[in-house]
């Protein structure tokens, strides 16, 4: 299970396992205060040369492993939810990428990705991709996510 906390990456990788996580309060599936710490594990984002050691924990009533995820960025993505959304907001309103170490296929990814999420999902609530992006983020949606 994704636990998603504000912590600052960069520091997550000069301190490596000595970083300072916070400890959940309970478990996140069945609410036990039984919590137990599960050791790293390695998850790649971008701006980062390497793997970045995440902190999991383990409920022992209901044995839910969960681990930390960083609250700016969406489950399984590498790229921050503010720089998928200056990239799209870029191309929307400009017609062109913007420079930076990004692949265009991946942002051509996450707009063709996005129109579909909008036409599932908002149907006619929304005015312009990127207000459908916002909108879609406030219901829990990932906007960029292939629609299931």
């Amino acid at each position: 299970m994704i636990w998603f906390v504000s912590v600052d990456l960069k520091q997550i990788f000069t301190q490596k396992r000595n970083y300072p996580w916070l400890r959940p309060d309970q478990c996140l599936r069945c609410q036990s205060l039984r919590i137990w710490s599960h050791g790293y594990c390695h998850r790649f984002f971008d701006g980062f040369s390497r793997a970045l050691l995440m902190k999991c924990y383990r409920c022992s009533d209901c044995r839910c492993i969960m681990t930390a995820r960083p609250d700016s960025h969406f489950p399984r993505i590498h790229a921050g939810c503010e720089t998928i959304r200056t990239h799209l907001k870029q191309r929307l309103n400009h017609g062109f990428w913007p420079v930076s170490a990004l692949r265009r296929s991946r942002c051509r990814h996450w707009l063709a990705n996005l129109k579909r999420q909008v036409q599932a999902h908002l149907t006619y609530q929304w005015s312009g991709l990127i207000s459908g992006f916002d909108q879609l983020n406030q219901q829990g949606i990932i906007p960029v996510a292939r629609v299931s």
